[in-house]
């Protein structure tokens, strides 16, 4: 006979990645080279709103450039947010959720480049997200007896072995 019986448990309910790309312009006087570029800082969290997941963030970007013909350098710092809506499914049915969200792809910049007296640049960053919640899950229960494995004493297997070791071995005759 078997019966049913139901556990309560959280899970991954719902569960992506999105690739985001943000195209950024900062003005500077006089740029020549553009020398590097780097981001730092990258803060995030995501909230459930109805169907989505809304994830606000934001990281600081630190360009190097040489100014007046290539002989001067100086770095502009800049902060960018970011307020991103991704859609998921599964997230309306959800109860006791919780937002997980993860930078797989840490924002850096794709391409970097001066306009005049802007400098352009793209940054690049991919985000997971995972939506855990509690659900109900039916499994069978059997409820017949398991045999049980005999469990021997060591110190009762060590005094077997003793008893049937032969010291004697070398000196008995072989037919």
């Amino acid at each position: 006979m078997s019966n049913y019986k139901e556990i309560v448990t959280k899970a991954v309910v719902s569960k992506g990645k999105k690739l985001f790309t943000t195209n950024h312009s900062v003005e500077v006087s006089n740029p020549s080279t553009v020398l590097g570029c780097w981001v730092i800082n990258h803060n995030f969290k995501g909230v459930k709103n109805s169907n989505n997941i809304v994830i606000d963030g934001s990281y600081d970007v630190n360009i190097w450039y040489s100014y007046d013909n290539d002989t001067k350098t100086d770095v502009v710092k800049e902060t960018n947010t970011y307020h991103e809506v991704v859609h998921m499914r599964n997230v309306s049915d959800v109860e006791g959720e919780e937002i997980i969200v993860r930078s797989l792809k840490q924002p850096n910049p794709l391409k970097v480049e001066i306009n005049g007296n802007n400098i352009n640049y793209v940054i690049e960053k991919e985000l997971g997200i995972e939506l855990v919640g509690d659900v109900k899950v039916k499994i069978e229960a059997n409820e017949e007896d398991d045999n049980w494995d005999e469990i021997v004493e060591e110190e009762k297997v060590e005094e077997e072995i003793d008893k049937n070791i032969k010291e004697d071995y070398i000196n008995e005759e072989i037919i």
